[in-house]
């Protein structure tokens, strides 16, 4: 296995027909440490991740070709993980 096999991750899905979109705010840096749970892949220019702190989880979006960065309400950690699913398969954006 190469070194660039662990930031492979992976795609997010094309959006399905009636999709959630959801709102997208500026970080708020409401915790010191977060940690990365899970990532979509490194390779393409949108790349979403499920993060935790502070016993919550939320989606963090950072957007390489305008170069912003923002995330999703916090929500309690299970609710997260199945925002980043409904990501993954394109159920929201």
């Amino acid at each position: 296995m190469t070194e660039l096999a662990e930031f492979h991750g992976p795609h997010s899905g094309p959006l399905q027909v009636g999709y959630a979109k959801l709102a997208w705010y500026e970080p708020s840096r409401r915790a010191q440490r977060v940690r990365v749970v899970a990532h979509t892949c490194e390779c393409s220019q949108m790349l979403y991740e499920l993060c935790a702190a502070g016993g919550q989880g939320f989606i963090r979006r950072t957007d390489r070709s305008e170069r912003t960065v923002h995330e999703t309400d916090w929500l309690l950690t299970a609710a997260a993980k199945r925002l980043f699913d409904q990501i993954l398969c394109g159920d929201a954006r």
